[in-house]
């Protein structure tokens, strides 16, 4: 199942997306294996704190977050890895560590990570375990409107 807030969204806005169903799968690197495409592909959410407020990092399911890049990248803030605990009541319509990336739907702010962008396509979580959104990269961003970094520049 897809997101209320998502499916709401996407078709207010007559997006064109596809919904992939695949087995159940928890991690990113998993979800991307069983909706069959790649790991730089697979656009992944992590979840934040940056000065003690969540925020989103949306990157490629191929990498695992650097933190010191990512203050440095956001000009010197605090960031740090939020736990489930923290962040489980924001997506009220979603399963624990499937939401989709789509900071604005939840209230909170959202970055992506530039290697994400060099996608034609992406695939994300879409509020289920089992489910996923397949779009091209630049209608997510034109949806999205999320701020994007260079991390992979950042020393």
């Amino acid at each position: 199942m897809l997101s209320p807030r998502l499916h709401h969204f996407l078709n207010e806005r007559h997006a064109d997306y596809a919904r992939v169903s695949h087995a159940r799968a928890i991690t990113a690197q998993d979800t991307a294996e069983a909706a069959h495409v790649g790991a730089q592909s697979f656009a992944k959410t992590v979840m934040l704190k940056v000065d003690g407020k969540l925020a989103m990092l949306v990157m490629p399911a191929a990498y695992r977050v650097n933190l010191v890049r990512l203050s440095r990248a956001l000009g010197g803030a605090e960031v740090e890895l939020a736990e489930e605990s923290e962040f489980t009541d924001a997506f009220p319509d979603c399963e624990v560590g499937a939401m989709p990336p789509f900071g604005h739907l939840y209230e909170m702010p959202m970055y992506v990570d530039s290697r994400l962008a060099e996608q034609p396509e992406i695939v994300f979580n879409a509020g289920s375990h089992t489910d996923a959104v397949r779009m091209a990269y630049v209608d997510f961003e034109r949806l999205a409107a999320p701020e994007l970094l260079w991390l992979e520049h950042m020393m």
